[in-house]
């Protein structure tokens, strides 16, 4: 055979090849979809103070495994014992200004019974000038003046039970449901509270990570000073919409780790994002600022995936966050499901080279 004849087979082979590898790029896209931008995350729990303070100990260790309820670290708590102290002190004053209230209150009672007795004795009085003046035997002088002292007696009845009723009012009710007394205990239950917020529990259980907290350090309130990784995980995928045209949720994966080379897990579609960051728009008064390219092809949007293990579930809590992976989506049957396989497993031997 001539060169010429060899150079020209080689190129028909060459042209074949390429036919059916663009013909299988084109089939694989839409029904083998194929992502290395994979990896798993686990949820993360900031862990901050609910109260200011300076950390006066640490109880854990970094990346040490953390139990719900375990205790962190805790804050100076000199400051908030003095506010318990103090709300205590209060609460005794109310008690204090109760009992002087009731004392005034039953003292003015007795005033009001005073002055009654006295317009009683003074309405007598009067009845009997009024009998006199009609007789001619009292002066029209001493009539007025009586006359004035029982109107005097009157207005001092009135005013004694006005200040019955201020101190009653002043006092509110008694026992538990006496105002001052629920104000005083409320500021001594918050003062109490805020004690007890001293005392960092965690609210969750996994691993403390990147620990960089150490005594004396002045935590603010709500400002995180730790992190704790959870145990549960998720492996999320990224793939081009096109690639997700055929895919549904509840259709099987194949999961490789670059952590685990030479091994190809089973998993499920389990949810697809319902969208991107691009795909939110901000109310915020400003118009549109629409994209301008003159690219004829622009970039691929990428969709995020969320896909779950069935054949191991317990193993992404022993891998990181963050941990690299590749994930093979098998939205078809028979021959397709068979390549896409073998495309992952394939995978799966060259991640033992890098």
């Amino acid at each position: 055979m001539a060169p010429d004849q060899i150079f020209k087979r080689w190129v028909h082979v060459a042209l074949v090849v390429f036919a059916i590898s663009f013909v299988y790029f084109l089939y694989a896209d839409l029904w083998m979809p194929i992502s290395t931008q994979s990896r798993v995350l686990h949820p993360v729990a900031n862990i901050s103070a609910k109260v200011n303070g300076q950390v006066n100990k640490v109880y854990i260790n970094n990346n040490q495994s953390i139990q719900q309820g375990q205790l962190l670290f805790s804050l100076d708590k000199e400051p908030y014992k003095i506010a318990v102290d103090k709300a205590k002190l209060a609460l005794e004053s109310v008690a204090q200004t109760n009992h002087q209230l009731d004392a005034a209150i039953t003292a003015a009672q007795a005033m009001v019974k005073v002055s009654k007795a006295n317009i009683d004795e003074l309405k007598l009085e009067v009845e009997r000038v009024e009998r006199l003046i009609k007789l001619d035997t009292v002066s029209r002088q001493l009539y007025d003046k009586i006359m004035s002292n029982y109107q005097s007696a009157l207005a001092q009845v009135d005013a004694s039970k006005a200040d019955v009723l201020k101190l009653q009012t002043q006092r509110g009710y008694a026992g538990g449901n006496n105002l001052l007394l629920r104000q005083a205990e409320n500021t001594l239950q918050n003062a109490e509270l805020q004690l007890s917020y001293t005392d960092v529990h965690s609210a969750v259980s996994g691993r403390v990570t990147n620990l960089q907290l150490q005594p004396g350090k002045y935590a603010q309130a709500g400002n995180p000073v730790a992190a704790i990784v959870l145990k549960k995980g998720d492996i999320v995928a990224d793939f081009r919409e096109k690639s997700l045209s055929n895919v549904k949720i509840g259709n099987k994966a194949s999961i490789v780790f670059d952590a685990l080379p030479g091994k190809v897990f089973a998993g499920t579609i389990v949810a697809i994002d319902a969208g991107v960051k691009d795909g939110q728009l901000n109310a915020d008064g400003v118009l549109a600022d629409p994209v301008n390219s003159d690219r004829w092809v622009r970039d691929a949007q990428y969709m995020r995936t969320h896909i779950a293990i069935t054949d191991q579930p317990t193993l992404l809590e022993t891998m990181p966050s963050g941990a690299r992976a590749t994930v093979q989506l098998h939205p078809g049957e028979g021959l397709t499901h068979w390549l896409g396989s073998a495309q992952a497993y394939i995978i799966s031997i060259i991640h033992y080279i890098y």
